[in-house]
């Protein structure tokens, strides 16, 4: 293909594509890295701001809900104000967001600034790809979507890393000052590159928004708070539970019916575009509950410290980064729906490795398992991204960037509330069978350890601790399996992906919503 006049033309033409994708990737990156990096530093900011353990998750929380609720915002802001004025207000609010998180002094404080923080950074995520399927034409948004994977994926992965670093090298607060920095590189770049696009009086349905963000809301809570209160057995998960159901049922009928909705539903008219939206809810769900695992199995279970926890897990990025180099490249050539079955088959393969892995083996298999699950993930992601936003036209692209990102965020928060909970009930059953049969006249035990006959509480103590270890192995491989049968369960989804148009992609999308 040649050069310039073989491509077709962006909806967006700007002066520097390339530093504008790393401007608006970078602040993703920072927005991306905020979920996870605070995760270690718990413990120090606890004891700092006088909180429980229980009180301190709030400043998970706090964040997660927030970004959330105010994710559906991104189309309406955009439409009304304008990309430029809404990137560069949310990369300054972030930012300084960030600096009074990190000079909280008590609790209240830290989860307010995290709520604020949380909606200033909703944004960007769904307004960078938004931005990057706009400055890139039809042929190349395959290498767009590469690198908006990349930033998506690689945060997660190397947040608690550095958050470990910053918090044992300097202290807990570094893990938000770290953000003034990538802050003020990101909105000089915006600034700098992003041109002003035209605006439009878009009028802000109040009623439909509030009820998408009751639904969003409450089932957010649902999820954080399920396993602390014994889900279902309490009033309050009920309530949640109510609460969601009738928001988003309310938000649906009056959507369908509203003059002005908050979101247009004829974008759902999109075959690819639902298909999508159903595929990411699944591989957030696959993806982020095995990264919410490893940290506590490796550190735990088998005993690595921080710092060597980010190491082994991060062969996992570097899988990542491998396959959206060439991914990108081979979106051209070859069918998108194949490299998404590639990628699929590529990470049930890690997660049965994962299913063998043993308290006492060495770091290898979690490096192998991690480097194909990585480069499997990485072949699922960016044709999986092209393949959902191939037919939307671009009036409905920053809806549709925020609607996937916020069904991805949801499908995390389910994956995570479920590996959670099963390894909590998995660990208790298995312990309880583990011990049965440990009895005091059971032969092996006998023979191994007659002191545990004359009940020497030292010993018994320490078979205790190693039938506990045991079954949270146990409970850590059924999350495991469990997840190679959700990603199994995502092929039947394949063949109802339409494979791109090899011309007009965004007219061919206009034209099949519009009919």
């Amino acid at each position: 293909m040649s050069h310039g006049a073989a491509l077709s033309k962006p909806a967006l033409e700007v002066a520097a594509p390339g530093w504008l994708t790393a401007s608006i990737m970078l602040a993703t990156v920072m927005q991306v890295l905020d979920t996870t990096i605070a995760n270690v530093a718990l413990p120090h900011m606890a004891a700092s701001l006088g909180a429980t353990q229980e009180e301190i998750t709030w400043v998970l929380t706090s964040y997660i809900v927030a970004s959330a609720v105010a994710t559906p915002l991104t189309g309406w802001a955009a439409d009304r104000f304008g990309r430029r004025m809404v990137f560069i207000g949310a990369i300054i609010s972030f930012v300084l967001t960030s600096v009074a998180c990190g000079l909280a002094t008590g609790l209240e404080e830290m989860v307010a600034f995290r709520i604020l923080q949380g909606v200033a950074g909703a944004v960007l995520i769904p307004l960078s790809q938004t931005v990057l399927l706009d400055i890139n034409p039809r042929e190349k948004m395959g290498q767009a979507m590469a690198i908006y994977g990349a930033g998506i994926m690689i945060g997660p992965i190397i947040g608690p890393t550095l958050g470990g670093w910053l918090t044992e090298s300097f202290n807990w607060r570094y893990v938000f000052f770290i953000n003034l920095p990538l802050g003020v590189i990101a909105l000089l770049g915006v600034m700098a590159f992003l041109p002003k696009a035209a605006t439009k009086k878009r009028v802000f349905d109040i009623f439909g928004f509030a009820m998408l963000a009751l639904g969003v809301g409450a089932m957010q809570m649902l999820l954080d708070r399920g396993q602390a209160v014994d889900w279902f057995s309490s009033l309050e998960i009920w309530t949640y539970f109510g609460l969601s159901i009738s928001g988003f049922w309310i938000f649906v009928i009056h959507s369908l019916t509203a003059r002005d909705p908050f979101i247009d539903p004829r974008m759902f008219r999109d075959r690819n575009f639902v298909m999508g939206l159903v595929f990411i809810f699944i591989i957030g769900l696959t993806l982020f509950s095995g990264l919410a695992l490893l940290p506590p199995l490796l550190q735990k279970l088998m005993g690595y410290p921080v710092i060597e926890t980010g190491f082994v897990m991060a062969p996992r990025g570097v899988g990542m980064m491998m396959a959206m180099m060439v991914v990108g490249r081979m979106m051209s050539r070859h069918d998108p729906r194949a490299l998404v079955g590639v990628g699929l088959l590529l990470t049930a393969g890690s997660l049965w490795m994962m299913a063998g892995f043993d308290i006492v083996m060495d770091s290898t298999p979690i490096i192998v398992s991690g480097l194909i699950q990585g480069f499997g993930l990485g072949f699922v992601f960016v044709p999986l991204s092209t393949l959902t936003f191939a037919t939307v036209a671009p009036q409905y692209r920053a809806d549709a960037t925020s609607m996937f990102s916020l069904v991805r965020n949801i499908g995390s928060g389910v994956g995570i509330s479920i590996v959670t909970t099963v390894l909590t009930r998995m660990t208790s059953v298995n312990h309880a069978e583990l011990a049965a049969s440990l009895t005091a006249t059971a032969p092996q035990l006998r023979l191994q350890m007659p002191q545990v006959q004359s009940g020497a509480p030292l010993l018994t103590e320490i078979l205790d601790k190693l039938v506990t270890q045991q079954a949270a192995m146990i409970g850590y491989i059924d999350n495991f399996l469990l997840m190679l049968v959700f990603t199994l369960a995502v092929f039947p989804i394949l063949p109802l992906l339409r494979k791109p148009p090899k011309h007009g992609g965004a007219e061919a999308g206009h034209a099949a919503i519009s009919e």
